[in-house]
């Protein structure tokens, strides 16, 4: 199943919708993507994690920024 992750960069400053960042994570279950986000130090910046359905997933592709990040 494919994730989307939301982030934020600055771990220091509040969430600001703006600033909001995200990636995409094939994984089992959530806990699996937060586990493989763990090196990366996005644990802690880690806004909301949503399993993407096959029409959100469909929507989401014809995006020009949609990757599946290898982790």
């Amino acid at each position: 199943m494919i994730y989307k992750v939301y982030y934020q960069d600055l771990p220091d400053e509040i969430p600001v919708r703006e600033r909001t960042q995200s990636l995409y994570v094939e994984a089992e279950s959530e806990r699996e993507v937060r586990d493989k986000l763990y090196d990366r130090n996005y644990e802690i910046n880690i806004e909301f994690i949503q399993p993407l359905s096959d029409a959100h997933l469909n929507y989401e592709k014809e995006s020009d920024q949609f990757e599946v990040e290898n982790v």
